[in-house]
Parts: C-alpha cells; structure tokens; sequence
C-alpha cells in the first residue's frame, strides 16, 4: 500500500512558509543600528528592553515555523530526488533546533541584565561565552543545510534558479548567542529567504479549499489560551 505523507498539512506548511520569513525579518529589523555582538545585544536591552524582547521574540517564532516550510519544499524536491530532499530537511532542521536553543539563551542573558545590571551581565556573558554545549555539533547544519536543500530544489526544478539561489543565501545569516543580526549580509540572506518561501507559501495556501469557519476560530483562541497557560503554570 502506497501512503502520501502530508503531515503537518497544508495550511501549518503554507503558514510557515509566509509567516517564518516574515517575522524573521521583523525581527531583525526592530533591532537594527545596534551592533550585533553581545555587549551591544545586552546594552540595547538595558536601554529599550520591551523592544529587543519584541524583536527576538519574532526571531525566535519565525525559526521555529521554518520547519512547515522546510517539509513543504523538501517534499517537492523528493517527488524527483528523494536523497537530496531527505539530508536537505534534516540539516536545515538540526540548524533550527541550534537557533532555537541560542534563542533561550539569548533569553536568559537579557534577564541578567535585569538582575544583576548591565556591567555583570556583560561580565558574565564573556565569561561562559565559549562553553560546551551539545548544540554546537548542529553549527554546521545551520549553514550548510540551506545549500544542500537549494541544491536538491535546483536538481528538482521545485524552483527555478533565481529562487534556488537566494535560498542559498540563508546559509549567511549569522549564527549564536545575542546576535544582532541586522548587519547588511544578514538582511541580504533574510531577503532570499523570503523571495524563495514567501510564493511558495502563497502557492500552498492557494492549492485547496479554505478551512471550515469552526477550525479558523478554533485556531485564533488556541493562541491566547496556550499563552495563559504557559504563564500560569
């Protein structure tokens, strides 16, 4: 018996694919003029905290709704060439996994500042700047993923060659802990990101009937209620 795998779904794919860039650059774009290293990461903080936690925060969410949009693209290139589509997703992926990580630390980091004041903070930062962590096994797949998942759509025809490239251009986005990431070759990398996913995702939203009216307003309250409970608990 042959089984189509369509998980998650049309409708997290197609939102991943529009939504993940999106906020992304949002993200980048709120913190933008501060120097993307982490003393300046953490003195922008101490400075206009609401606003470096509203711009992470996007960051952060639009990393992780990468992932629809990595299955979305990796199944188009499959249908023709499994074996790239395969290593493509897992990499970009495993990479997502490490962002997301370096986004908690980041998270923490800022509260330092809350705590301790700025000085410490930055003291404390430099101090455990190089630790270990298991994730570091995963920098490589945050760059090269992007290219390996560019060549495999290339070799596909799942998109033509402009978007291929600018795909590619996502592996140089800077990676790590409090990084600014709103220098030109960051903004540069994000811009390809969205030329390549953001029709996609318009393409995928548009390939099927709209979703009953029940799973629309179904979605819209899950939102704030998983915020409340996170909170209370």
């Amino acid at each position: 018996m042959t089984i189509t795998h369509t998980l998650p779904g049309r409708w997290v794919e197609g939102a991943g694919l529009v939504l993940g860039p999106s906020l992304l650059i949002a993200g980048v774009l709120i913190r933008s003029g501060e120097n993307d290293f982490f003393p300046d990461q953490l003195a922008a903080y101490a400075a206009r905290p609401d606003e470096m936690v509203l711009s992470y925060s996007l960051f952060a969410a639009g990393v992780v709704l990468l992932w629809p949009a990595v299955t979305a693209l990796a199944r188009r290139i499959g249908a023709e060439h499994p074996g790239w589509a395969r290593w493509g997703a897992t990499l970009v992926i495993l990479g997502l996994f490490g962002r997301v990580f370096h986004a908690g630390v980041s998270h923490l980091a800022f509260h330092l500042v809350d705590t301790l004041g700025l000085e410490a903070a930055q003291r404390a930062v430099e101090a455990t700047y190089g630790a270990f962590h298991v994730f570091k096994a995963v920098n490589i797949c945050i760059m090269g993923g992007w290219i390996v998942l560019a060549v495999g759509a290339y070799r596909a025809r799942a998109l033509g060659v402009i978007r291929c490239v600018c795909l590619a251009l996502a592996a140089g986005l800077p990676l790590g802990v409090l990084k600014g990431s709103s220098d030109p070759i960051s903004l540069v990398a994000l811009a390809g990101l969205a030329v390549a996913f953001v029709p996609l995702g318009v393409e995928v939203l548009r390939d099927g009937p709209a979703p009953r009216w029940w799973v629309v307003a179904l979605t819209i309250g899950l939102i704030p209620a998983a915020f409340f409970f996170g909170m209370s608990g």
